[in-house]
């Protein structure tokens, strides 16, 4: 169940420091005067995660030209999120929250319907974060498919 309320444009991201595929430390306070799209997934391998993970590879340089670094976080190790990017060859940083803090300060861990069945879990969720580390969009319980371009079009960068 979620205990923490949803989180909305206009409040300060929180602030946190994961490892990434690599174990590399990777904090989000470091990342301020950046934009930062971050995105929450259920877990690494898994074909809709796959998907959205890959959607944003391609995208990347697009994103970068209009400001954005791209940062996935999941439930996995390092060592699966190593096999996941070696595997589709993710040029961003996956990160491995696996005590769920982060997915508990982001509202983004709670109940869902998987086809059907109410279950606890990763709740597939984005948010965009400006370079003073405010939120200014928020998108939860989003479809892996076609997720970026609905991003791109609500973002509204040109070349969507």
């Amino acid at each position: 169940m979620v205990t923490d309320s949803r989180l909305a444009v206009g409040d300060t991201a929180p602030l946190f420091r994961l490892d990434d595929q690599d174990g590399n430390p990777v904090s989000l306070a470091d990342l301020r005067g950046d934009k930062v799209i971050l995105y929450f997934y259920p877990a690494a391998l898994t074909p809709a995660c796959t998907e959205q993970t890959c959607d944003f590879r391609d995208s990347l340089a697009s994103l970068g030209a209009h400001g954005y670094r791209v940062l996935g976080i999941s439930k996995d190790d390092v060592a699966t999120l190593k096999q996941f990017q070696e595997a589709e060859h993710v040029t961003f940083p996956l990160l491995s929250d696996e005590d769920l803090t982060v997915h508990r300060a982001y509202a983004t861990w709670g109940e869902k319907n998987l086809y059907g069945k109410i279950t606890v879990g990763t709740l597939r969720t984005t948010f965009v974060i400006d370079e003073d580390g405010v939120i200014t969009h928020t998108f939860y319980n989003t479809k892996a498919k076609n997720h970026v371009a609905m991003l791109r079009k609500k973002l509204g960068l040109v070349d969507a």
